[in-house]
């Protein structure tokens, strides 16, 4: 536990946070939990002091909605073991500070899978609380769809179990209401998967002159592509083997990627053979390169480098990837940072079409992504910034939705509420005020001062 002026204070407060461009707000308290019962005396203190909480599990949203002004911080880092898997019926136990990598390697290990997301570092706490956007997604559906249950602690401070038969409610909400809940999630309760056995993967580098021409051909290829499929494309940093011929686009290639998770290293290789015949000669190619887990994580994880000031803003869209890159090409060529990328996923077979609401985590489209735009250096804050939002401003026409977990709702409100169908916002609405009627628990907006202009950003909590 820790307050201003504590030594502890500024390291549990800020220490951990994914992204480095931290704005100058925090809690009048932070409390590290070790159980539920600290988390039922948290609340407590909370409700007779008059103070708000905010609910932080690994730190890693890019906006940083866990930092509000003033109320108490509860942070549930020790929260971090794998609880129990039962091979034989597929299911697992997790605490929700517990990472994608670690996830993998544990249920890997017994032959089994879970739709985790792609970065290594991420815990499962926001991830899943936000809606997951997962490997495998077209298979296995979103993280947050394989939660078969929830033990959480309620604003009143009660202790249950949530689920399709008990608690509906507060069930449906979790999965989706990302930093929206109003609860405090102390451990998932998930079905699980065979592990693939053939999990193979094909890489394509183009000029970036040939994004709009590759991202077209890719929409017209993915409905027929199996499910199992997942397929991406990006504009980004060259690799050092293709610096030189991507020297006239600034150093920016379009890079095309498909996994494939199957049954068989055969019929990966077919369901993969489709991109094989692109309507341009790539610069590179490898195909049906065999993968794992670790090696999947390792590539995802070198995209997004720790330690970085970041922005970004992951959109749904109808549109064709290839009108998608076309808007932003231009904006590539004059990236800042070489470390910046635009990255849309395109799902293969039938279309995802918006969820319905049978969990609040509600809108898909063909196409999701955006631009992650990352840098180092303090001093350039305000040139990555105004080239984020030039990007997105451009993006925005084609898109029709966001996802909560990796948007910018702090600086643009509406994007919150553009992460849910109408219904499903109006339902969240309508179960905070039955659930937490004193409004305990910080809401989207609450608690959020004006973000820190770039030569403020807070040099004593990095």
């Amino acid at each position: 536990m820790a307050q201003p002026g504590d030594p502890a204070y500024e390291a549990m407060v800020y220490g951990d946070l994914w992204n480095r461009v931290i704005p100058e707000r925090g809690p009048e308290l932070v409390v590290r939990v070790e159980e539920e019962q600290d988390v039922k005396a948290v609340l407590r203190f909370a409700r007779e002091r008059g103070l708000k909480v905010v609910v932080r599990g690994g730190g890693h949203n890019w906006c940083q909605p866990t930092l509000r002004q003033g109320g108490i911080l509860i942070d549930l880092s020790c929260l971090n073991r794998v609880l129990s898997i039962d091979a034989e019926q597929r299911r697992a136990v997790v605490q929700p500070v517990v990472s994608n990598r670690d996830l993998q390697a544990a249920l890997n290990a017994q032959g089994l899978t879970f739709p985790s997301g792609h970065c290594p570092q991420v815990k499962l706490s926001g991830y899943l609380l936000g809606g997951g956007m997962a490997w495998n997604q077209g298979v296995w559906g979103a993280g947050t769809e394989s939660v078969e249950a929830i033990d959480m602690v309620t604003p009143a401070g009660e202790f249950l179990q949530a689920s399709r038969d008990h608690h509906a409610d507060l069930f449906w909400a979790a999965r989706g209401a990302g930093p929206g809940f109003f609860g405090v999630v102390t451990a998932f309760h998930l079905r699980l998967y065979p592990l693939p056995s053939a999990i193979l993967g094909s890489t394509f580098y183009f000029p970036l002159s040939a994004a709009g021409t590759v991202g077209d051909w890719l929409a017209s290829l993915a409905p027929s592509l199996s499910a199992s499929i997942e397929l991406s494309l990006f504009l980004l940093q060259a690799p050092a083997a293709l610096q030189e011929a991507a020297r006239s686009d600034g150093g920016i290639v379009c890079m095309v990627t498909a996994v494939s998770f199957t049954d068989s290293v055969a019929e990966g290789r077919r369901q993969l053979t489709p991109l094989e015949s692109p309507p341009t000669p790539p610069l590179s190619q490898e195909c049906a390169v065999p993968l794992d887990f670790p090696r999947l994580f390792d590539a995802s994880g070198s995209l997004w480098p720790e330690g970085q000031r970041s922005r970004v803003e992951a959109r749904f869209s109808m549109a064709s990837p290839g009108d998608l890159a076309r808007a932003v090409v231009s904006s590539m060529q004059r990236c800042p940072s070489p470390t910046t990328l635009v990255l849309f996923t395109v799902f293969t077979g039938p279309c995802p079409g918006p969820e319905g609401g049978a969990t609040a985590y509600s809108m898909r489209a063909r196409v999701y992504g955006g631009p992650w735009t990352m840098w180092l250096d303090l001093a350039q804050d305000a040139e990555n910034m105004a080239w984020h939002q030039d990007c997105i401003d451009r993006l925005r026409p084609y898109t029709v939705g966001s996802y909560i977990g990796e948007s910018d709702f702090i600086r643009r409100p509406a994007t919150a509420v553009e992460a849910f169908l109408p219904q499903c916002w109006s339902r969240l609405a309508d179960l905070r005020s039955l659930h937490d009627p004193d409004r305990l628990f910080f809401d989207f907006f609450e608690g959020l001062a004006e973000p820190a202009l770039p030569s403020q950003t807070g040099s004593s909590c990095l």
